[in-house]
């Protein structure tokens, strides 16, 4: 029974929190003065009543005030003609900007409620709107979380097509190709591609992963000062470039690495390749344990499918000893998937011969499972105790026709 994984969003809300902070096109408040009317229409006017004596009497009786008067009134009417239109087209941009929230709340909302059918509509009507709207932002988060529902539902050729759209947004609005979004998606890709049995473009697609990330975090570490660098001068420069990525940034692009080795580690276990596939998990467990700590939920699943790899090659008692290790941090911590760990020490403990024990622990699963409704991981418990029933009753049978021979 393999372990499920705890994925952690990279793609996260803190990537795209400023997501709706513009709206591409929309226009800033401002007030539109038009120039007063030329000087010379008055002038004529003024000549035609009364030549050059009549300009001397209106500014007599208070000429320059009349065209302030007039400029103002002017300014007034053009404001009243322009500005209002530019008001109009900020708050249209305002409202479809919210209306494409409100879509993707609803969205969201349906799918934890895993009203699909739903979810995909209003995903469609966002995406839509934020086209009209040309907001690239918002239509590269549209066709990321159609992609990831695409995914969900099995639709493999169609999410991919929806990544592919979604990175092309984002690399034409000038994100580097090592980006970490643009990495997850990459990686998503190549999981299809896996799925397809499209080998040679899942290896590139991993490969192409772990190495921009790998690259990256490098030159982050070579930029780091060190020594007598790192000593201050009295004047704090300025960051630029890579130099200026915050902590919280390395350590995202630390754990999309561990995703990926698990990614990888999966997708080479899947195809017999274990001793590659246990390289992959002990990076993947390294790195959670260094940026999560001993006892973070994804640690301990990583160290259960860690044991199952041994489990596979024939080490049944690292495995063992591994597994334990694992479920009794998980119980001390209270972890969320208790009952798969639980599993998986239960088939460990089946291979080892130890089935009454093996038993004990599929049981404690079930009742688990059950209580969390956890039908995958009920279903995969009970195929293992068949296994234990079928094993019970071959060597029943053993014992029986051994018994048969010494009389």
């Amino acid at each position: 029974m393999a372990a499920r994984g705890l994925r952690r969003a990279v793609l996260s809300a803190r990537n795209f929190r400023s997501l709706w902070s513009s709206v591409e096109g929309k226009r800033s408040a401002c007030w539109v003065m038009s120039p007063s009317p030329p000087e010379s229409i008055g002038e004529n006017t003024q000549r035609g009543r009364g030549g050059r004596g009549g300009e001397n009497t209106q500014r007599g009786r208070g000429g320059e005030n009349t065209q302030r008067g007039r400029g103002v009134l002017w300014a007034a009417i053009a404001f009243s003609l322009f500005s209002s239109s530019d008001e109009d087209r900020r708050d249209e941009a305002q409202r479809k900007e919210d209306e494409i929230i409100l879509l993707l709340k609803k969205a969201k909302l349906s799918l934890s409620r895993d009203q699909l059918e739903a979810a995909s509509v209003f995903l469609h009507q966002a995406l839509a709107l934020a086209h009209q709207t040309h907001n690239h932002q918002a239509i590269i988060y549209c066709y990321s979380l159609m992609a990831n529902l695409a995914f969900v539902q099995g639709h493999l050729d169609h999410a991919e097509k929806l990544f592919k759209a979604a990175m092309s947004f984002m690399l034409s609005g000038g994100t580097p190709e090592d980006d970490n979004a643009v990495i997850e998606m990459s990686l998503k890709l190549a999981t299809i591609y896996a799925e397809q049995n499209k080998t040679e473009l899942a290896e590139h697609g991993f490969r192409f992963c772990l190495e921009s990330l790998q690259e990256k975090l490098q030159r982050k570490e070579k930029a780091e000062p060190t020594g007598e660098e790192a000593e201050p001068t009295g004047e704090e420069a300025e960051p630029t470039g890579e130099e200026a990525e915050p902590t919280e940034q390395r350590k995202d692009s630390r754990l999309l690495l561990g995703l990926c080795f698990d990614s990888r580690a999966r997708y080479r276990a899947s195809r017999r390749r274990l001793q590659e596939a246990e390289r992959d998990y002990r990076e993947a467990l390294k790195i959670c344990e260094e940026e999560q700590g001993h006892t973070h939920p994804q640690t301990l699943v990583l160290m259960s499918d860690l044991a199952t790899i041994l489990d596979l090659q024939g080490r049944h008692d690292d495995a063992l000893q591994l597994v334990q290790h694992a479920v009794e941090l998980s119980r001390s911590v209270t972890h969320p998937d208790l009952q798969v760990l639980l599993g998986n020490m239960a088939g460990i403990l089946l291979h080892t011969g130890r089935l009454e024990d093996s038993v004990r622990f599929y049981q404690e699963a079930l009742s688990l499972a059950l209580q969390a409704k956890d039908q995958e991981a009920v279903h995969a418990i009970q195929e293992g105790l068949k296994e234990v029933k079928k094993r019970r009753e071959e060597k029943k049978k053993k014992e029986e026709e051994e018994e048969k021979e010494e009389e």
